[in-house]
This record gives structure tokens, C-alpha cells and sequence, in this order.
């Protein structure tokens, strides 16, 4: 069963020029490789056709999924966010009380986490530890390594 999932406008218009670049640029493309290897004459023993077939497949279970992403995504209107508390969108600056060591990051929806542009998605181990905490809360996290403890040290948008 699908969910909703939210996506900033950014991330929104992303997936929506991902899907059509899989219909309108790749599809086309996988077809004519298709054609081209059907043109090739026997298909029982045309490795080519049955690359081509495969690579078919999987762009069509692609879009399918896109699709289904589509279906389901909402737009989040920023202005109707809670500052108070963490929650998408927020940019959060923590502390591991472990070692002091500052970090800050954005909670984003899943396919919009990007670990180099400091956006991690709000269904990671760290992002539903933050959820909901205010500033000056300590968020215990699981984390492969072993539980850690984050401090809210600031909660923005």
C-alpha cells in the first residue's frame, strides 16, 4: 500500500522531471533498441533483443514506480509548519553530547536526502529520533554503531 509522502517544491518538480524524462527520452530510446535488434533477424538466439527486452522491463517498472511516487506526493506549504518543534523541512542543528561534535541538517522527504548537501530524510534512524523534539531536548537515536544522543541546539526553516 502507498503513502503520502511530502516534497518540498524543489523535490516535487525534480520527480516530476525525472518521470518524464524516463517516458519521453529513455522509452523511446529502449523501443528503437528494440527495433533495431528485432531488424537483426533470428530473436531465439539474439542476445541483443533480449538485452534490450530486459532493459524494457526495468524502465517500465521504473515508471510504474515514478508514477506511483507521483500519485501520492504532496507539496508542503512551508507557512503551515510548526517552527517550534522538528519536523520536515526543518533545519536542525544538534550536538552529539558524546563528543560535542556540531552538526546541522535539513529533514527532507526520502528522495530528496542528499548527505552532501546536509539534507537527510525524515524516515533515517537519526531524522525520526529528531521529530517532534523542541530545542534544548535530547533525542536518543539508534544508529548501526550503537545508541547516541543528540542535543536540539536550534530549530529553523
Amino acid at each position: 500500500m502507498s503513502q503520502i509522502t511530502y516534497y518540498t517544491e524543489e523535490g516535487y518538480n525534480q520527480l516530476k522531471n525525472d518521470l518524464h524524462d524516463l517516458k519521453s527520452v529513455q522509452r523511446p530510446r529502449v523501443i528503437q533498441s528494440i527495433s533495431d535488434a528485432r531488424d537483426k533477424g533470428d530473436l531465439s538466439e539474439n542476445a541483443e533483443y533480449d538485452a534490450a527486452k530486459e532493459a524494457q522491463g526495468l524502465l517500465e517498472a521504473r515508471i510504474n514506480k515514478m508514477e506511483n511516487l507521483m500519485a501520492f506526493a504532496r507539496i508542503i506549504d512551508e507557512s503551515q509548519i510548526d517552527n517550534s518543534k522538528v519536523f520536515i523541512l526543518s533545519k536542525v542543528k544538534i550536538k552529539n553530547v558524546a563528543n560535542n561534535m556540531e552538526l546541522e541538517y535539513t529533514l527532507v522527504a526520502e528522495n530528496e536526502a542528499n548527505l552532501a548537501q546536509k539534507k537527510i530524510s525524515i524516515d533515517s534512524p537519526i531524522g525520526k529520533g529528531l521529530v517532534g523534539k523542541v530545542v534544548g531536548d535530547i533525542a536518543e537515536v539508534q544508529v548501526p554503531a550503537g545508541k547516541v544522543q543528540f542535543e536540539i541546539l536550534e530549530i529553523n526553516r
